[in-house]
């Protein structure tokens, strides 16, 4: 039987999870939006759009703005949403689930 305390602790576990994977889904929706208005496939003066893309940015940006400070100008290329991509999956979804696990089995903590 699981105790109220490690549901709980489980709950918060799969609710952060799920809130970084709507960021990774965010980020690539603002990628693929990005190359598309690059590329003349969309039009930034369609309404819609603007405000999609608008929305993503203002998700997106502030954590983009201090990757591309750190990487050096590679012209045309950017990337720091790749760099992004892989913090989150290599440093980010283990440490949180080492400190979740921590949590749940080692509770004095």
């Amino acid at each position: 039987m699981i105790s109220d305390e490690v549901f709980s602790m489980l709950a918060l576990h799969a609710i952060i999870l799920m809130i970084i994977q709507a960021f990774v889904w965010a980020l690539l929706a603002y990628c693929i939006l990005s190359m598309l208005l690059g590329f003349g496939v969309l039009d930034i003066r369609n309404r819609f759009f603007y405000s999609l893309f608008n929305t993503l940015a203002r998700v997106v940006e502030p954590l983009l703005t201090p990757i591309r400070n750190i990487l050096p100008n590679t012209g045309g290329m950017d990337f720091a949403p790749m760099i992004l991509l892989l913090l989150i999956q290599f440093l980010v979804y283990p440490l949180v689930n080492r400190v979740f696990a921590m949590l749940i089995y080692h509770p004095a903590f």
